[in-house]
């Protein structure tokens, strides 16, 4: 299977790195407690997926030594060597509290590095701004393994404006870039953009990238009241706010149809594209990596972003 490139590839923030504009996350890769894995999906849907997200140019992939306690990141290596080509790979650093030492970290890429089985990735964050380590010493021991050639870039998960910033002057006096930031956005999910976090990103060019950007399912018109996801995601969800949520997946049905019958999924992909940020939304099967896919080659209309931004304030948390 040969692996395509996209028709056009962009940079994250001031580096090299360069990405597919719609990106893949693997968090449900492995991961039985939350999403499921080995009950509805497997290792073999998985690896159809992948399959269909190569055919379609979608080569960058974004996972953790988390997820699935290291499964992701396995299952993913084993598809990567399988096929060949070009990708671009990310993962991710969790700063446990028990890990005292910058050495924790390097430890960790490694631990990555051999579930990957690579010799390095493209991006290296670190997962959540915890205590008790300091942002600027975990931003010390990104540069240095950078440095070392571990990873092409590094970036940074989960901070908030004023993190962001923090972590973006320590790597500085380094001599090293803030390449990206990961965090959770969507049309249901825009507090770091009404916060200032995007404008941040831009006017220092770090790349958003932006996970669970279908709302963790409830954006692609699959759930409606009293049918909700199973498992965990169901807490988080009430009733009333899938009836809220029901104009907003109205109208953006009504917009994908202007454009030839685009799915809401497919809508509000191509929304967090036209907000400048880096779509990864996860993918268990063929079907889904396919509709992923269609969010690309289309723009919505500035008028049909400004629509979807004032529908979606009445489902914000």
């Amino acid at each position: 299977m040969k692996a395509f490139k996209p028709d056009h590839l962009v940079p994250l923030g001031p580096t090299d790195v360069l990405v597919s504009p719609l990106g893949i996350g693997t968090w449900a890769w492995g991961d039985r407690l939350y999403w499921g894995f080995g009950t509805d999906y497997g290792e073999h849907d998985v690896a159809e997926a992948f399959e269909v997200c190569v055919q379609r140019g979608l080569t960058t992939f974004d996972t953790a030594e988390v997820y699935g306690l290291g499964r992701s990141e396995r299952i993913l290596g084993r598809l990567i060597r399988a096929t060949g080509g070009q990708f671009a790979i990310a993962t991710k650093f969790f700063p446990y509290p028990w890990r005292l030492s910058a050495g924790s970290l390097r430890r960790a890429l490694l631990g990555s590095l051999r579930r990957l089985g690579l010799d390095r990735v493209d991006l290296y964050q670190i997962h959540w701004p915890l205590p008790p380590i300091r942002i600027e010493r975990w931003m010390a021991a990104l540069a240095r393994v950078q440095h070392e050639g571990l990873t092409r870039a590094v970036g940074v998960s989960n901070f908030n404006l004023a993190q962001t910033r923090r972590a973006f002057e320590a790597l500085a006096k380094l001599g090293v870039p803030l390449a990206s930031n990961q965090i959770e956005y969507s049309l249901l999910k825009r507090q770091h953009e009404h916060e200032g976090l995007l404008d941040l990103c831009r006017e220092l060019n770090i790349s958003v990238i932006a996970y669970s950007p279908l709302g963790q399912g409830l954006l692609t018109g699959k759930y409606t009241a009293g049918h909700a996801p199973r498992g965990i995601r169901r807490f988080r969800i009430s009733d009333e706010k899938m009836r809220r949520l029901a104009g907003l997946l109205t109208l953006m049905g009504e917009i994908g149809e202007s454009h030839g019958g685009k799915s809401p999924a497919q809508v509000a992909l191509n929304w967090v594209m036209c907000k400048g940020a880096i779509p990864i939304p996860g993918v268990k099967n063929a079907r889904q990596a396919a509709e992923n896919a269609g969010a690309l080659g289309w723009r919505l209309e500035d008028a049909q972003v400004q629509a979807l931004d004032e529908a979606s304030l009445s489902v914000q948390d």
